[in-house]
């Protein structure tokens, strides 16, 4: 049998389901839901670029100014180191302080004037607050090593600043980065003054970049809330024109399954151009045809009971009769009608099971390059030398070359013997049974006619149904199963071909059975 509902090459459901794939359900949901998180991405790395960028440019400057300071203040009197501290100081927004050899601190431009930046305690500062919340998550995403807390220590000598210690002994400008209790950073810098062992350490508190970072960030955070919030709806949207077709579908499947109503409809979703479409319209086409294939086991069923009831009926008459008679004569004919009817029952039970695992045995089969003339004129010899073609003669006449197709040489065997069987069956004894066999636009067609009476045209589809028995008077009555021509194409249609019944071209009287198979290329 065709597959209900499959595409093939050329067919315009081919196009439709091109189109539906730019429709795909899975482009839709992995866009709605990766783009959040793609732009997050992005604007998490461009800030952490970004903030490094600003960091880096205030690392050059803070020792461009160090290194500045130190020359101004080398060599100046104390009045002269008190009057710049000052002035740097509050131009600069810079806090400036001078250590002596000793380490100890000797000059604070914060002691000299009022300060130039509030740097607030731990304690003054909500640790809940939004900012400082995005600044930890943001870090953590990108996994920004920790900096160390800025705390003026209580001591307030040389020996507490790192960076003092090493500018010491190294003669280098050295610079630091800490964290502030509020989440802005503190840049020290560190640099020797002069030659008699004073060193300076600037502080600055760039705000604006923390501003600025923070800035960004709470636009970037703003802009993700909206696509995410965005996306779930989208979602939620996706979902229901999944989920509810989708529970349609089940609700019909389970009233499919329970059988409860043999006229459930599977819903087909018309409008539906995307995966769910084609889904329902599978599972729609499925159950046809399932129902078609329950319907064609039940009428099988109830034909196979009635075609054995007849023959079992017959061989029981005969056989109670026999222990009630007598007569030798009529003994032996109900011996013969016996004889008859198991023969018939046991031809009858091999054609059904042949043609009820005809199917599965073409689903499983491997094709292979098969010359239908070589296997027709084979096929004609051996039932010369079994004298099963009554008397009549076969003529095999080939048109072209390379009369070959693909498949199972055994089954395809299987149908020119039962398209012989029928021919010689109808054809008058010493009559002519002609076989044609042709290449025409890609395809193989085998003609087999005979100069029987013919099949009228109504008639004509009928003659493949399984246990149709129309035969001709003068046969005997059981000879035939009436599953012939079914078996036929039933094989025919597995190897993707058709078997049909016609009127003879050259308007003799007769019937041609029309074998079309796709050639092999």
């Amino acid at each position: 049998m065709a597959e209900t509902g499959s595409v093939l090459k050329g067919d315009p459901r081919l196009d439709k389901l091109r189109w539906s794939r730019r429709l795909s359900l899975t482009s839709r949901i992995l866009f709605v839901n990766v783009l959040p998180l793609v732009l997050l991405g992005g604007g998490v790395i461009y800030l952490d670029s970004y903030r490094k960028q600003l960091l880096d440019e205030r690392f050059k400057l803070a020792l461009v100014e160090a290194q500045i300071t130190a020359e101004a203040l080398a060599g100046a009197t104390p009045q002269r180191q008190e009057a710049l501290l000052i002035q740097i100081g509050k131009e600069q927004r810079l806090r400036i302080r001078v250590y002596g050899p000793e380490g100890i601190l000797e000059s604070d431009s914060f002691q000299l004037a009022p300060p130039s930046f509030d740097l607030p305690e731990a304690s003054e500062v909500n640790q809940d607050d939004f900012a400082l919340r995005l600044d930890r998550w943001f870090d953590t995403v990108v996994d920004a090593p920790a900096l160390p807390d800025y705390v003026d220590p209580e001591a307030d000598d040389a020996s507490a600043w790192p960076e003092l210690v090493r500018a010491r002994e190294e003669s280098l400008t050295q610079i630091v980065l800490r964290d502030a209790p509020d989440g802005t950073h503190v840049i020290n810098a560190a640099a020797p003054v002069g030659l008699d062992g004073d060193t300076l350490l600037i502080t600055r508190n760039p705000v604006d970049i923390t501003q600025r970072v923070r800035e960004a960030r709470t636009n970037v955070a703003l802009i993700v809330l909206l696509f995410l919030l965005v996306s779930t709806l989208l979602s939620f949207f996706l979902a229901q024109t999944i989920v509810r077709p989708l529970r349609e579908l089940v609700q019909a499947a389970v009233r499919v399954r329970q059988g409860r109503d043999r006229q459930v409809e599977v819903p087909r979703l018309p409008d539906r151009r995307d995966e769910i479409g084609m889904l329902a319209r599978a599972v729609s086409d499925m159950t046809a045809a399932l129902r078609h294939r329950i319907d064609a086991v039940e009428s099988f069923a109830a034909d196979v009971a009635h075609e054995i009831k007849n023959p079992l009926a017959s061989l029981r008459s005969a056989t109670e009769s026999l222990g009630k008679v007598e007569d030798p004569e009529l003994r032996k004919q109900l011996l013969d009608i016996a004889t008859h009817d198991v023969r018939r029952i046991d031809r009858l039970v091999t054609e059904i099971s042949d043609a009820s695992r005809i199917d599965a045995e073409m689903s499983r089969a491997e094709f292979e390059m098969v010359d239908i003339a070589a296997l027709t004129r084979n096929v004609v010899a051996s039932r010369d030398e079994r004298g099963e073609n009554r008397g009549n003669t076969v003529t095999i006449e080939t048109i072209g070359e390379e009369l070959c197709v693909y498949g199972v040489a055994v089954r395809l065997e299987r149908v020119i013997e039962n398209l012989l069987d029928n021919a010689v069956s109808f054809s008058p004894d010493g009559g002519t049974i002609e076989v044609i066999i042709r290449c025409r636009d890609g395809r193989i067609i085998m003609t087999v006619c005979d100069e029987g009476p013919g099949i009228p045209e109504e008639k004509r589809e009928k003659v493949f149904h399984r246990f149709h028995s129309d035969r001709p008077e003068d046969e005997d009555f059981g000879n035939h199963s009436g599953l012939g021509l079914a078996i036929g194409r039933t094989i025919a249609e597995a190897h993707d071909g058709s078997l049909h019944a016609d009127g003879r071209a050259d308007g003799k009287k007769g019937a041609c059975l029309v074998l079309d198979l796709p050639a092999a290329k």
